[in-house]
């Protein structure tokens, strides 16, 4: 614990990062989860990522029931000034706000937690016996350990560094016909 307490600035490319600073997902979210939370939306997950040339500020929201389309506008509408205010983000990007999905990806503790039981699809970074990807019922999660009851009824339990993304498997044809 002193140790990373005495660590404070890390030195990387020969630019100095100070790691007691927020990151820019980290410092977004404080920013616009008050306004989330008073249109009563959960913020699922933030990234910021780059693509081709442009930069993406990706919000995932989400709440019981479901999102629509207004919950996205209302939300664009009420964070886009605090968040030119606040400018966390120093080159452009663009905002996009929209529900996470069938199939969305569970990124935090928190996710895992609430879907125990459900079906998951779990892809690993390198191959287990052969296989990378898995299906089954999320059984447990626990210190970074996620433990999937596969289709054959095999426990098996992946460290969470170790795989590629884990996304509900809820995605069902039948339900869009």
């Amino acid at each position: 614990m002193r140790w990373t307490k005495a660590v404070r600035f890390f030195l990387l490319k020969w630019q100095v990062i100070d790691l007691a600073k927020p990151n820019t997902v980290q410092r977004v979210e404080e920013i616009i989860k008050p306004f989330a939370d008073e249109l009563g939306l959960d913020i699922w997950d933030v990234t910021f990522k780059k693509e081709g040339s442009q930069w993406y500020l990706r919000v995932f929201i989400d709440k019981e029931g479901g999102i629509n389309i207004d919950d996205c506008v209302d939300l664009t509408h009420a964070v886009s000034e605090p968040l030119d205010k606040a400018d966390p983000i120093p080159q452009n990007y663009m905002l996009e706000i929209s529900s996470p999905g069938v199939e969305r990806e569970l990124t935090k503790d928190a996710h895992f937690q609430k879907y125990i039981g459900a079906p998951v699809m779990l892809r690993t970074i390198r191959p287990v016996d052969g296989v990378r990807d898995f299906k089954g019922e999320l059984i447990s999660f626990e210190d970074k350990q996620i433990s999937v009851r596969l289709q054959d009824d095999k426990v098996m339990t992946f460290d969470k560094k170790d795989t590629n993304f884990v996304k509900l498997d809820d995605f069902d044809i039948n339900d869009f016909v």
